[in-house]
């Protein structure tokens, strides 16, 4: 398959030196430091106790890559704007868009059923451009389940997890998501195929919904904020507000929050990547994670007291930071 990585950051530049490693020819989406980075060296991935270096085509203008078989979107939330305003150029008839992401996608509910397909969520896509720009039908969601980071521009170090669950953005199944599927797994991925996207994603969410933000107001890690009594009261209110809002929207959740927190503290002193993202002074996505949640809340006439207070500090915490530009 021809490649192109749009958002050469932890997860993006993960899959793509994996993908050029299997032989498919991968380009990049890049600016600045990256760019320079991408073309003196390569795109470098640190695993195992190697440096795996790989060849590809970086550009910041999409149109110097042209028509893609698929294209692997792998921003924050922030920047999806501006990846729809500049992303034709990528797209033939048959292109695939993969969007390995955080939070709530502009497509969520188009996989829901027919009271909620076609709705727009404001909080990700307040004018429709996003959608206008990648359909839905053209679209795959993936679920990450791996631990990377941005060792330098261009320079992936990879820590754990090695899932990929990816499925049609509509909520079927199909033959390129099973081929996809396939592909991914061929490059050394453990990937499988979900019959509703829509049930990974909201899942995962779940637990990163809470973890993000809190650890991006209190600068601490997971283990600190579980281990909080009170705290840890308070992100289980939120996710009990969560779970109803998935319940009526059709996706019920077979967990208590206690049984998710025992899973997040297995993990240990974890440092999240919205915490990450304030101390490096970058965006911070509280539209995908959060905002989206209360939306659907208010879609759905779930009451979300504590979701409303979790989006109302994070939000005034990163904006003083100069770190959410709000709406």
């Amino acid at each position: 398959m021809k490649v192109v990585i749009y958002g050469a950051g932890a997860i993006g530049g993960w899959i793509g030196v994996k993908l050029a490693q299997a032989g498919h020819p991968v380009g990049v989406v890049a600016r600045g430091a990256t760019l320079s980075a991408l073309r003196e060296q390569g795109l470098r991935l640190i695993e195992g106790g190697l440096t795996h270096a790989v060849k590809v085509d970086a550009s910041d203008q999409p149109a110097d890559l042209g028509a893609q078989d698929l294209v692997v979107v792998a921003v924050k939330g922030p920047a999806m704007a501006s990846v729809a305003a500049q992303i034709a150029p990528l797209l033939g008839p048959q292109t695939i868009v993969l969007t390995a992401m955080n939070g709530v996608p502009w497509w969520f509910c188009d996989g829901l059923g027919r009271d909620f397909a076609g709705q727009r969520l404001k909080s990700i896509d307040p004018d429709g451009a996003i959608a206008a720009a990648i359909s839905s039908e053209r679209t795959v969601g993936c679920v990450v389940h791996a631990s990377c980071l941005v060792e330098a521009p261009g320079v992936i170090r990879h820590h754990q997890g090695n899932g990929l669950i990816v499925g049609e953005a509509t909520g079927r199944a199909s033959e390129r998501v099973q081929a996809l599927t396939a592909t991914l797994a061929a490059a050394g991925f453990n990937a499988t195929m979900s019959a509703q996207i829509q049930r990974d994603v909201w899942y995962k969410l779940w637990g990163n919904m809470t973890m993000n933000p809190v650890s991006a107001i209190t600068g601490a890690t997971t283990d600190r904020i579980l281990g909080d009594e009170l705290v840890r009261g308070f992100v289980t209110s939120i996710m009990l507000e969560a779970k109803e809002i998935g319940a009526r929207f059709g996706i019920p959740i077979d967990q208590a929050p206690a049984d998710r927190h025992e899973v997040t503290l297995k993990l240990g002193a974890m440092k999240t990547s919205m915490l990450q993202d304030v101390q490096a002074g970058k965006a911070v996505e509280l539209d995908a994670l959060v905002g989206a949640v209360r939306e659907l809340g208010q879609l759905t006439h779930v009451p979300t007291p504590y979701t409303d207070a979790l989006l109302g500090l994070a939000r005034l915490h990163a904006s003083t930071l100069g770190l959410y530009p709000g709406k």
